[in-house]
């Protein structure tokens, strides 16, 4: 008996700690396809001024796949006592704040808590620094490595500042345009140093510190940005994204969240106030996602199998520019050709060899056009079959996990997944007819005894 009551309480205690975890929306910034995936700011002090310092401030992302595109980032500190910033090359920041205490020389900004932002393409040289002046984009480094860092430099004056009493900005904050990323606190490291151009001297920062960000796609948005539909050569039926998997249409809360588009009022309403907002405008779907991408698993050979993926764009207010696909299959380990899309494995564990990133070719598909004919891009797959592991059961054939733009996307259910050729429907037998049949069969016996 007590036996019994201790099941049932640690059952009770197991449903608890399930039902909890449900409830509880996590903002764990931990990507398991990207363990060490991070933006590092790295703040170099390279010289002492009478009242402060110049520092060279540069944003790494080495994040594998995810990308801060365009409008860019936007990055705020607090600073630790009264520095104000001199002058700055190569970005500038939003507000120059209250500077009615200074009668001449004007500082470019005095506000306590300054937010940053780079400055566009095409600024003139003598504004400009190496990495800058790319309107705050910023690529992942395994998609484009010579543009995976954003710099800019700061003259900050702090009256009586030395490497010994210099004090560090508090409440970093990075928007990549939007929320997303976290950030710890500064911390001393070894200085930078720096090779020059010719790599006959080297020279050092006086100090260096540094500060890490990390994402979480559940800080980003409330709600999912991208689903995933499934179909196959062997049946009719396709698996579409679920209902309202990023929203749905009758939403109370947020009228006029997508856009019929067969309306006569299309274009006024793309055209319209908002075009630049962060939330997107949607063509109005069963799913309600900016983003789809259809695997289809096109044609089954001998040797091989191939793969047909389609990503639509339903966003009327984004053009996904330097977009990217990272897909997680056993399969890739034999991927024998990619048709119009630029290839990477990825490797998250080690040598196994099952997630691929992917991204358009420059200047043919490298950009997703927003919503509409032109919205989609797509490309095929070429799998070589290995007899050891290949199959087309129970799913097998479809992604494990989609990514886009590093924002995983909605699975459908596996139960809904389409039936391949070595796989079919379970017959559902009740007890009555295995009676029924019992009762035949022993019919049939007696009768030939």
């Amino acid at each position: 008996m007590g036996f019994c009551f201790r099941s049932i309480a640690s059952s009770g205690i197991v449903a608890v700690f399930l039902f909890c975890s449900l409830c509880f929306t996590s903002t764990d910034a931990f990507d398991p396809l990207d363990p060490n995936g991070n933006i590092t700011i790295k703040w170099d002090v390279i010289s002492w001024t009478p009242d402060g310092y110049v520092a060279v401030v540069t944003m790494y992302n080495f994040q594998q796949y995810r990308h801060i595109q365009a409008p860019g980032w936007t990055l705020g500190w607090t600073w630790a006592k009264k520095e104000v910033i001199w002058s700055m090359m190569g970005s500038q920041t939003t507000e120059q704040g209250d500077c009615s205490r200074f009668k001449s020389n004007i500082p470019h900004c005095c506000k306590k808590d300054p937010t940053v932002v780079d400055l566009l393409p095409g600024t003139p040289y003598n504004q400009q620094i190496a990495n800058c002046c790319k309107g705050g984009v910023i690529n992942s480094w395994v998609q484009d490595p010579a543009n995976f860092a954003s710099s800019f430099q700061v003259s900050v004056g702090a009256a009586g500042t030395t490497n010994k009493t210099v004090r560090l900005p508090r409440n970093f904050t990075l928007k990549a345009p939007g929320p997303g990323y976290t950030c710890g606190p500064a911390k001393i490291v070894k200085p930078t140093k720096f090779v020059s151009s010719d790599g006959r001297r080297i020279t050092q920062a006086m100090m260096t510190w540094n500060v890490t960000c990390t994402y979480s796609q559940f800080l980003a948005q409330k709600t999912p940005t991208c689903c995933v539909s499934l179909s196959s050569f062997y049946n009719d039926t396709i698996v579409p994204c679920q209902t309202c998997t990023c929203g749905c249409q009758n939403n109370k809360t947020q009228p006029g969240s997508c856009v019929d588009p067969n309306s006569p009022y299309l274009a006024s309403v793309v055209s319209g106030a908002g075009k630049n907002s962060y939330t997107p405008l949607v063509q109005c779907t069963s799913h309600m996602c900016p983003v789809r991408v259809h695997w289809h698993v096109k044609v089954n050979y001998k040797e091989y199998w191939r793969v047909k993926v389609t990503i639509t764009n339903f966003n009327y207010r984004m053009n996904y520019t330097q977009w990217n696909l990272v897909i997680q299959h056993p399969n890739f380990d034999n991927l024998t050709q990619s048709f119009s899309f630029n290839y990477k494995p990825l490797t998250p564990y080690g040598t196994i060899n099952d997630t691929a990133m992917l991204w358009g070719v420059k200047f043919y598909n490298d950009l997703l056009s927003q919503a509409g004919p032109l919205g989609n891009v797509q490309s095929e797959f070429l799998f070589r079959k290995d007899a050891s592991t290949f199959t087309f059961e129970k799913g097998w054939a479809f992604p494990r996990r989609i990514y886009f733009n590093g924002d995983n996307c909605v699975m459908p259910p596996p139960d809904a997944y389409p039936y391949l050729p070595n796989a079919s429907p379970r017959q559902n037998i009740s007890i009555l007819s295995l009676l029924l049949a019992l009762f035949v069969s022993l019919t049939f016996s007696c009768l030939y005894i």
